[in-house]
């Protein structure tokens, strides 16, 4: 990787952990210019603003974190019910960077953005969608091998799973604890038992 690749990608990646803890309005250019400690020229050459930035962290941070850890689990041959409930524990319990107290990098750029910025507004509802397709395709795979009940409606489990684990996200924010998300999973895997 040549140097300036290498700094524009570590500007990308400090800029999303801060973003991640502080949020993304908080964030100056500043801030990450004293994490990254690059110049500010070499960020203006990397990024017009802030908002190209942000934008390029969706598309080549959290992109990529979405297809290896919401996507690829969902690739599985196995029950997808199991697989599913299994993908949501670690991305609840098991993953070290996804803190309770910080939420959903996702959710909360959508909350924090969506409403003021209609291209991060797309971005993220791209991102979102890449979940949802798979979240559907492994539930009508489910049906097709008798793993899912024929009545269930994919979309519609697929909007409880995803607002279930956005939601967590919040909950788990404002309790800054793992409780919601024990509870959570509790209830989740009752809810996929009685989709079989």
């Amino acid at each position: 990787m040549k140097k300036a690749e290498a700094t524009r990608l570590t500007i990308l990646q400090k800029a999303f952990e801060l973003i991640y803890v502080k949020g993304y309005q908080t964030t100056s250019v500043d801030d990450i210019l004293a994490t990254t400690q690059v110049t500010k020229g070499a960020f203006y050459y990397h990024f017009k603003n802030k908002d190209e930035m942000g934008l390029a962290i969706i598309n080549e941070i959290l992109k990529p974190t979405m297809d290896t850890a919401f996507i690829a689990p969902l690739q599985s041959q196995d029950n997808p019910l199991e697989v599913i409930y299994g993908m949501m524990d670690h991305l609840l319990l098991g993953n070290p960077f996804l803190k309770p107290e910080f939420g959903c990098p996702a959710s909360n750029l959508t909350q924090e953005m969506s409403p003021w910025n209609s291209e991060f507004s797309q971005a993220l509802n791209q991102l979102t969608k890449l979940w949802e397709d798979a979240l559907i395709q492994v539930l009508e795979n489910g049906k097709l091998h008798g793993f899912v009940r024929n009545d269930v409606n994919p979309k519609q489990v697929t909007i409880m799973i995803m607002s279930g684990y956005w939601g967590v996200r919040n909950l788990g924010k404002l309790d800054g604890g793992n409780q919601s998300y024990l509870a959570y999973l509790k209830e989740l895997k009752n809810y996929l038992n009685s989709l079989r």
